[in-house]
């Protein structure tokens, strides 16, 4: 499967100009031969949590629907959902024919901007069948804990598709602060798809205040492609032979599944 990750600036209070910008991302994915595109999170309503959390999330998931057929290519991307007082955000996925095939809902809030406007979901993604490749959706944090992504591989998942805003550290005193988020990109993402034998698509916002660096990474923990600070859409082709040899190299799984007779 070829995939894709947009990475870009989201400008706030204008959704409608941010879809635009997920249009042109999908219409020149698909001419590079690319069936899945995965974009940041809360791309449409630009990531900041206290000022969106009554974003029209419903009009939004239209507009991507209607994106994701005009291209005609599979459409990740999250957008806020509303369910009586509660809010969540969550990622679609939409078909090459506009149809939303799944959603799931951010369970690991990040920090007290998150935790004040948003409800964290209870209910584990959905594993989908897309072409051929058994898909699974995550959101930002979630992938920061290595039991949610063993968990999904352990349900099925081969691919985990991970729509992601990750904002810099400020300095600390005139010196750069201690954790360095851009080692969630070029670390963790790699690490999390090695220890749980899966492919990943981590796709992040750019611009100002954001670590940029969108990173696809294969089941050995090789980083595919990984983009810098800059907007553009990040390519890789997804080889199904890779995720057979390192699951037959070292069967992290079954082990795991034997060891813990109570998990899926």
């Amino acid at each position: 499967m070829r995939v894709a990750a947009l990475q870009s600036p989201s400008s706030p209070g204008d959704w409608q100009r941010n879809a635009e910008i997920v249009r042109r991302a999908a219409n020149s994915a698909a001419a590079s031969g690319v069936q899945l595109l995965v974009t940041p999170e809360l791309f449409l309503s630009s990531y900041r949590p206290a000022q969106i959390a009554n974003d029209p999330g419903q009009d939004q998931r239209k507009m991507l629907a209607e994106i994701a057929a005009e291209a005609g290519v599979h459409l990740v991307a999250s957008t806020v959902e509303a369910e009586g007082e509660d809010r969540y955000i969550s990622a679609s996925l939409f078909s090459d024919t506009g149809e939303e095939i799944t959603r799931y809902r951010k369970q690991h809030m990040f920090g007290d901007a998150e935790l004040a406007v948003f409800t964290p979901g209870t209910v584990d993604p959905q594993i989908i069948e897309v072409l051929g490749w058994k898909v699974a959706l995550g959101i930002c944090f979630d992938v920061e804990f290595p039991e949610f992504v063993r968990q999904t591989a352990l349900d099925g998942a081969e691919l985990l598709l991970i729509p992601t805003a990750v904002p810099l550290r400020p300095d600390v005193a005139g010196q750069p602060h201690a954790l360095d988020t851009r080692m969630l990109s070029t670390l963790v993402v790699p690490c999390r798809a090695y220890e749980s034998q899966i492919f990943i698509v981590y796709s992040n916002h750019s611009g100002p205040g954001f670590s940029g660096l969108s990173t696809i990474a294969d089941p050995f923990g090789q980083r595919l492609a990984t983009a810098q600070d800059d907007e553009q859409v990040l390519l890789a082709e997804l080889d199904r032979s890779r995720l057979a040899l390192a699951r037959e190299s070292v069967d992290y799984l079954e082990i795991a599944r034997a060891v813990h007779p109570t998990r899926r």
